[in-house]
């Protein structure tokens, strides 16, 4: 009877070794499933791969409440398994927890180079726990040598509703920024990520594209001198590629288009260097074009109302009726909104009154808006 039992006991325990050092396709330990949640932060992809264990393991045994602080260990502890004597909490179950990121961040204020990393979590039961990047990605946390981490950040325990697998996940979502998230029963994990370099590093990456196939295109150009515009960056550049737009990037494979949209790109990189006067030029030179239309002049108009320069967008406004007489909505709607800022209440309302009448179908929906206008403006004269 004992050679029996102890022949079932290293049976097992072979099985199971076996299943980790296998290379088969077959159920993981625990059945603590392989998961993986990437988030983008404007162009710096962040991925973290991690096997996810469960409270109810089995179905039948409900490990709530104790799953932090024994499941989970605090500190660090003998695990009595492989070389190391002092290991922290693998973050996961199985192998080890990783976290890629596709360039450099900042982690809680401090600096992390682009790769991929161990994870692991310091808990701890009171004070803050501490995350753990790790150059050694081992089997678990069986390996973990201090010597290889290349940071430590803290973090604070907070309140979670009830969730049975433990999850990764990423939320306060931001431009610049995002939280990962470490959660599982009713505990969660921040890590604040940020990065503070975003806008510089989606020019490195358009300057990349644009000598490759995205290059051939005048579009293209454009789209990257406006995006330089619109951030207030790299404009000596940027001005270079909205000339290239205009005249093409590829002498015999390319042919830049010279019209009122690229031409008010160079204006707009133009006026973020301090070059208004030679931004008007130009622009000047887009409302002459044939393909200046009442709709395009109108929306450059009231960007420059918007930027606060009230008589040249009046100017514009002018223009545009000038040379759009038969348009009876847009050149009235840009009078309309000029004479409201300049405060010409006649004026402004005789135009209002032209655009209430002339509303395309397309935009039937802001009538009310257009009539509200024009009624503040009457009770008000």
């Amino acid at each position: 009877m004992k050679i029996a039992v102890l022949l079932v006991i290293v049976l097992t325990s072979a099985l199971a070794f076996a299943q980790e050092t296998s290379e088969l396709a077959i159920p993981p330990n625990g059945d603590a499933e392989r998961a993986e949640v990437s988030q983008w932060i404007g162009p710096v992809k962040i991925s973290i791969a991690y096997h996810s264990p469960r409270v109810h393991n089995p179905a039948t045994n409900d490990r709530t409440g104790h799953i932090w602080g024994e499941l989970v260990h605090y500190g660090f502890v003998d695990e009595g398994f492989g070389p190391t004597q002092s290991a922290p909490w693998r973050a996961g179950a199985n192998e080890s927890t990783t976290i890629t990121l596709s360039d450099d961040v900042k982690v809680d204020g401090k600096d992390l180079k682009a790769g991929t990393y161990a994870l692991f979590l310091d808990l701890e039961k009171t004070g803050p726990s501490f995350w753990i990047f790790s150059r050694h990605q081992g089997w678990g946390s069986f390996q973990y040598d201090p010597k290889y981490d290349v940071l430590r950040v803290p973090t604070n325990s907070q309140d979670a509703p009830f969730t049975e697998f433990l999850t990764y996940g990423f939320d306060e979502r931001r431009p610049d920024s995002a939280t990962a998230f470490l959660q599982w029963e009713k505990k969660r994990f921040p890590l604040k990520i940020d990065v503070p370099n975003v806008t510089e590093l989606y020019v490195a990456k358009i300057r990349q594209q644009l000598e490759s196939w995205p290059g051939f295109r005048y579009e293209d150009w454009q789209t990257a001198a406006q995006f330089c515009a619109d951030n207030k960056i790299n404009l000596d550049e940027a001005l270079i590629w909205a000339d290239k737009a205009i005249s093409g990037p590829f002498r015999g494979a390319s042919v830049g288009h010279e019209d009122f949209s690229t031409l008010q790109t160079k204006a707009a990189v133009l006026d973020g260097m301090g070059r208004e006067a030679d931004a008007d030029t130009v622009m000047q030179k887009a409302f002459t074009l044939p393909d200046a239309n009442a709709v395009q002049i109108y929306v450059y108009a009231m960007h420059v109302l918007r930027s606060g320069k009230k008589d040249k967008a009046m100017k514009i406004f002018v223009l545009n009726q000038q040379k759009h007489p038969d348009d009876k909505f847009w050149t009235s709607l840009g009078l309309a909104r000029g004479y409201t800022a300049v405060g010409d209440k006649t004026n402004a309302i005789a135009n209002w009154e032209i655009v209430v009448r002339n509303v395309p179908a397309s935009l039937k929906g802001q009538t009310a808006n257009y009539e509200s206008a024009l009624k503040k403006l009457k009770e008000t004269s």
